[in-house]
């Protein structure tokens, strides 16, 4: 197999999904050359530690990028947003064995900042947007149409109420229904 020197989301995808099949340890070899140094800098962003630990947690998550490849689907994420969710879970699994040690723990050493790493957050972002999208296609066309005009055109409840020619209780209860069916759908994809 040659190497790869693209990285385009369908060829990292097609190597994980060897890994997660018949464990193809040449296919992982290409993963690990090309993402460990990528996790190694994304994990020291911000962190407290030095290289040493850095190197140490990006190693633990390519282990387990290897042992849980057969449960990676691409159709719920790119392989380079499924392999940084592990290594930030791996990052924030350190934080906690540190914070039973000491308990000065602060949240902007678990959360990276919005600045910090912005393609990694733009790759997140455009799942999101994506998931999002696909879970609005299921609500009820009534409740597609309210939720559209509060979140995508901005008008406020009354202005839905009265342009619709329903009461202000029901905008309400559509907008609720809308936002509890999408929290389900958006819990039932990441379980």
């Amino acid at each position: 197999m040659t190497p790869l020197t693209g990285s385009s989301r369908g060829e990292w995808s097609e190597l994980l999904t060897k890994v997660g099949d018949v464990q193809d340890k040449e296919a992982f070899s290409q993963l690990f050359q090309h993402f460990a140094p990528l996790i190694k800098g994304f994990l020291m962003k911000g962190a407290p530690f030095g290289y040493e630990q850095a190197e140490e947690l990006a190693q633990e998550a390519m282990i387990k990028v290897w042992r849980k490849a057969s449960s990676f689907d691409d159709k719920k994420s790119s392989a380079s947003t499924w392999i940084y969710t592990i290594a930030r879970n791996c990052r924030i699994d350190w934080f906690r064995r540190e914070a039973r040690i000491r308990k000065d723990l602060k949240a902007e050493d678990i959360y990276e900042l919005v600045d910090d790493n912005p393609a990694y957050l733009s790759l997140q972002q455009t799942r999101n947007q994506s998931t999002v999208k696909e879970n609005l296609r299921l609500l009820p066309p009534e409740q597609l149409e309210v939720i559209t005009k509060i979140y995508y055109e901005g008008k406020t409840h009354s202005e839905v109420a009265k342009e619709l020619v329903l009461p202000l209780g029901t905008v309400k209860s559509r907008i609720r229904l809308a936002l509890k069916k999408l929290n389900l759908q958006l819990e039932s994809v990441e379980s």
